[in-house]
């Protein structure tokens, strides 16, 4: 058990009735940074989340938070999590909310958690129920911040927010991040959104990890080819995915392609190229 690494899963698997939901996982999430942990739905992203929390057992393999097994003394002592759902209670005031995280978190920073809610400019006299889901959010974030935990898992928590509150609430948590030295764990759809927040990577797809790194090294390891309709690139470069159309062939490889084949021209991808171009083509294997 390595208490230094945040969180950590080898052959983690979880089994419903439906079926897998996680199979033979095995990760690593490296420590200070934010990670973004993408998938199409049904990819297991939640019940990895759940899994580390303790909310849900696994059915084959392990997971550790900082080198220790979820169990049934609730959630580490260390760990924070933050759902699409934010359960609040919209009868209390944003100031009773942060009163009452401070009652049920020993390590309860008062003052911090008031900070991040008058800077987002939420009345502290508002009841929770009266707030934008902006707002709302916001409210959520500082009490999962509160307790000053060293990791953070975030399951879907900007899906209701419209684009400028994404933006506002992500830049506050990259701020935090950067200011702390937390680890965060973001699950969300939104790629284009995750390039300039998130400095790691985790796909999942089909239960499984798919790939897992640094953005800055996947983002190094991969080129588009662009090249005539019908036709594949010729070389050693791994084809991740093609993608063609009367216009032209368009091929992710995973390569940094130094001799461009003839009649071709290369380009780098952005994340979310990256991510739907591994999504698409339901291969095996990681990259890193």
């Amino acid at each position: 058990m390595d208490q230094s690494v945040p969180l950590a899963a080898a052959g983690l698997g979880k089994k419903y009735l439906r079926g897998w939901a996680l199979r033979d996982c095995t990760l690593s999430v490296p420590a200070h940074r934010v990670v973004a942990l993408v998938g199409p739905n049904g990819a297991g992203k939640s019940t990895l989340m759940g899994l580390a929390t303790g909310m849900t057992s696994a059915t084959a393999g392990s997971i550790e938070v900082f080198g220790e097994r979820p169990g049934g003394r609730g959630v580490h002592p260390k760990l924070a999590f933050l759902g699409q759902h934010k359960p609040l209670y919209p009868q209390l005031t944003v100031a009773e909310t942060l009163h009452l995280g401070g009652r049920m978190n020993p390590t309860w920073d008062q003052h911090y958690a008031r900070s991040l809610v008058e800077r987002a400019q939420v009345p502290l006299t508002a009841k929770v129920g009266t707030l934008s889901g902006g707002q709302r959010t916001r409210v959520a974030l500082a009490l999962a911040l509160g307790k000053r935990p060293e990791l953070v898992l975030l399951d879907e928590p900007l899906a209701d927010l419209d684009p400028l509150a994404r933006q506002q609430t992500l830049h506050t948590l990259v701020q935090e991040a950067g200011q702390t030295g937390i680890t965060v764990v973001l699950s969300s759809h939104v790629l284009a959104e995750l390039q300039g927040v998130c400095d790691h990577l985790v796909l999942l797809n089909r239960g499984s990890v798919q790939l897992d790194g640094e953005v800055a090294h996947l983002l190094a390891a991969h080129r588009w080819l662009v090249g005539p309709p019908g036709q594949q690139p010729r070389g050693p470069a791994p084809v991740v995915d093609v993608q063609s159309s009367a216009r032209g062939t368009a091929a992710l490889v995973r390569a940094a392609v130094s001799q461009v084949p003839e009649g071709w021209r290369a380009s780098a991808p952005s994340l979310e190229d990256v991510v739907l171009a591994y999504m698409r083509s339901n291969g095996e294997g990681v990259a890193a």
